[in-house]
């Protein structure tokens, strides 16, 4: 391993909200920065002004070029294209202008507008995407209605993304199945998002209460686990479910509402930023996403010594929980099968400390400094053998 100090660009939509890309970004920066010694630049597009939710290291450079792509999704569509040809206009010009005086040895993109004019940018560092969702769910038109003109566009603009994608230096995903979506492409290099957190104690597993993390949206699959917990607490009087996310939550509490779900046993919060006392306080973590790019508050939980019970969507819980070991995979979507195995959790502590004794050294391989020397070794690979497929 070279011991260099290297220069690295990040770009990203923002920092300031609580997504899992912000979390990560903000993470691995820090990392880089304090314990590599990196000269570390982040370069985004939203939240002028604001602060990053997430702890960032005082020595990572932060350049916010302010373009404000969010004031496009209130726009009607012909405004919002002729609106959204401006910003991108101009965002190519201000990051080129940042990378021409930074001269990074490498730029980091987490796939998003800059994709579309990254490595025309001549600025003499290696270019590599970082992408945190699977190729089914990245900007995916079918979900939006239209028919067939939607699928045509959707055939093109993929076509389009992966001759871009070819161009870059190197693509990251999170998981082997990941791997497996892109055919198209060569170098792809598999590391996972590192945990954020590796608390000294872990939870006793005595408070009865189920806690998942995550946004207010389809993907989260909350509307399912609402479905479930109607299931589940009649049958455990004594447990409360808790959800924590940022977003909208009014469709949801009305679905609570529907489903007669007893509000004083099932919180629908906001964001939280003490994730970790979250998983300290509880008891089993359940994952309901009917889509994962990886998985990041699954192995959160489980570095807390909770068991995990999660649909087995495409990527990440397959690719970090072992079944009936550390925790238990439902397919997809299927609701009394996911209540049946939260049943069991909650009514057997034995088996709870069981899993949640593995699910903590499950987690032990995803800790920060073993994930960003996976991150050096690529950084040094790249650095010496150029155009060779990693």
């Amino acid at each position: 391993m070279n011991n260099r100090r290297y220069r690295i660009v990040y770009c990203a939509p923002a920092l300031y909200s609580a997504g899992g890309v912000e979390r990560v970004v903000s993470m691995k920066a820090s990392y880089l920065a304090d314990h590599l010694g990196y000269d570390v630049t982040v370069v985004v597009t939203e939240g002028g002004g604001r602060e990053p939710f997430f702890p960032l290291s005082p020595q990572v450079k932060v350049v916010n070029l302010d373009l404000n792509f969010e004031e496009l999704w209130g726009k009607p569509l012909l405004g919002k294209a002729w609106l959204y040809v401006q910003k991108q206009w101009r965002y190519r010009r201000l990051l080129r202008q940042v990378l021409m005086r930074l001269r990074p040895d490498f730029t980091i993109s987490v796939l998003r507008r800059e994709i579309n004019f990254l490595n025309s940018i001549k600025d003499g560092s290696r270019k590599i995407g970082e992408l945190h969702v699977n190729r089914a769910n990245y900007r995916s038109f079918k979900t939006r209605g239209g028919g067939r003109l939607v699928e045509l566009l959707s055939r093109l603009w993929m076509k389009s993304l992966v001759e871009k994608l070819r161009k870059l230096d190197c693509m990251v995903v999170l998981t082997e199945t990941a791997r497996a979506d892109w055919p198209e492409l060569t170098r792809v290099r598999v590391i996972p998002d590192p945990l954020p957190i590796r608390p000294e104690r872990v939870s006793p597993l005595t408070a009865k209460r189920i806690v998942t993390i995550g946004r207010y949206d389809y993907d989260k699959g909350y509307d399912l686990l609402l479905r479930m917990w109607k299931e589940v607490q009649t049958l455990r009087p004594d447990w409360r479910l808790d959800i924590y996310g940022m977003g909208d939550r009014s469709d949801y509490m009305r679905l609570a509402d529907t489903l007669g779900i007893d509000s004083s046993r099932c919180g629908l919060h906001g964001s939280i930023k003490d994730v970790m006392a979250a998983y300290l306080d509880s008891s089993v973590f359940v994952l309901p996403s009917r889509f994962e790019g990886f998985g990041l508050v699954m192995i959160e939980a489980m570095s807390c010594g909770l068991p995990v019970v999660a649909f087995d969507c495409d990527n990440g819980p397959r690719s970090i929980l072992t079944e009936g070991r550390d925790g238990f995979l439902v397919p997809t979507g299927d609701v009394s099968r996911m209540a049946e195995r939260l049943l069991l959790l909650t009514g057997d502590e034995a088996l709870r400390r069981e899993m949640g004794s593995q699910a903590r050294r499950s987690s032990a391989k995803y800790e920060l400094a073993k994930v960003a020397t996976q991150w050096e070794t690529l950084f040094d690979e790249l650095k010496d053998i150029n155009n060779k497929h990693v």
